[in-house]
């Protein structure tokens, strides 16, 4: 049965709320954010490795990126490695990605994940996942994890569900990030969770889900059905996947389609999109300091996010609730409060500095 177990991992964004650590040339995703000795791709990797076999893990990501895939995923090889010429969002690789896969095997089941999240307990992740691939391997619908919401977070996209005896719930509606008052009626209700970007379905499944919302897309990707999986790949791709709609498979596919279904989950999700995040994630110091990388001494400082290059001392005073981080020839020191600037502040570094800098 694993041999109908495929996944792709989505690789391809930049991070720049992660800046500087995560620059346009080399992406959180390949950075070590927790300090465990493992980046986040080769956590994901190696997650989804435990119910995946390594052959059947496709890597979706921009062609600049193609050697730290295959840096830093040794099991990985060249064809395995999705190269997006440009950036067209998440609906046109994902779509490259399962006709790839449905030519190798028509009775593949698929798991969509994003290579930069965290995920605190792996075994019940499998066991979701495995429970999905199982649901789609018999029923022709697109599986979505739900995340159970713990505070009224403005911060993500909410799916609400259709009460029912089944764990797999049938999706009502779809609501992009919500204002708080919103927020908060959705978490009184029970009837919303997160929408955490990781979906499971059959290749026909998310095939025929084009063909009925996305068309024209699928028409164009389909000229593209004798070179799958050969030499002539690479060069299909090339030429026509910047003609492809820039548009992401929530819009487009998703929220257009009748047979979505959601399985709540609760396995220690962390979305790493921001230091903010990235601190709530952490280890906390003496007085809530939160720290990678550096040794630290912390005077009359509390909540604090330090990130700097191993080994760095530190010493901080009087700084409460600040982010500071250190990279090679860049500091960053930013209220935690103001971290959402933090994408704007890049665009003013890259017309001060130069773009070497982002």
């Amino acid at each position: 049965m694993k041999n109908n177990y495929y996944a792709v991992i989505m690789a391809g964004g930049v991070g720049s709320r992660f800046w500087p650590i995560s620059t346009q040339e080399y992406p959180k995703q390949f950075h070590d954010m927790l300090g465990t000795g493992q980046t986040l791709i080769q956590r994901t990797f190696e997650r989804i490795h435990q119910l995946v076999p390594s052959q059947n893990i496709l890597i979706a990501t921009n062609e600049r990126y193609n050697e730290l895939v295959l840096e830093q995923l040794p099991k990985v090889s060249q064809n395995q490695v999705l190269l997006e010429p440009a950036m067209r969002n998440t609906a046109p690789c994902i779509l490259y990605a399962a006709l790839k896969i449905h030519q190798q095997n028509p009775d593949a089941v698929m798991l969509v994940a994003p290579s930069d999240h965290w995920i605190e307990n792996e075994n019940e992740f499998i066991n979701n996942i495995k429970t999905s691939f199982d649901t789609c391997a018999e029923n022709d619908i697109l599986m979505t994890l739900g995340i159970q919401p713990d505070s009224p977070n403005t911060g993500y996209g909410y799916i609400q569900f259709e009460n029912g005896d089944s764990d797999i719930k049938k999706v009502k509606n779809f609501t992009e990030k919500p204002n708080l008052e919103t927020a908060k009626k959705f978490l009184a209700s029970g009837e919303y969770l997160w929408n955490a970007g990781i979906f499971v379905w059959s290749a026909k499944s998310i095939i025929t889900a084009f063909e009925n919302s996305l068309p024209d897309m699928l028409a164009l990707f389909n000229q593209g059905n004798s070179v799958w999986n050969s030499d002539d790949e690479a060069n299909f791709i090339k030429k026509n996947y910047a003609k492809s709609e820039n548009i992401s498979i929530d819009f487009g596919i998703m929220e257009k389609a009748n047979n979505v279904h959601v399985l709540p989950v609760d396995f220690g999700w962390n979305d790493l999109g921001t230091w903010g995040s990235l601190y709530n994630k952490l280890d906390k110091k003496e007085r809530q300091n939160a720290v990678v990388g550096a040794e630290t001494i912390f005077r009359d400082a509390r909540g604090n996010m330090v990130r700097t290059q191993s080994g760095k001392r530190v010493v901080i005073q009087g700084l409460q609730d600040f982010i500071v981080v250190e990279k090679e020839d860049v500091l960053l020191i930013c209220p935690k409060s103001a971290e959402q600037d933090i994408k704007e502040i890049t665009q003013e570094v890259k017309t001060n500095f130069g773009e070497d800098f982002v």
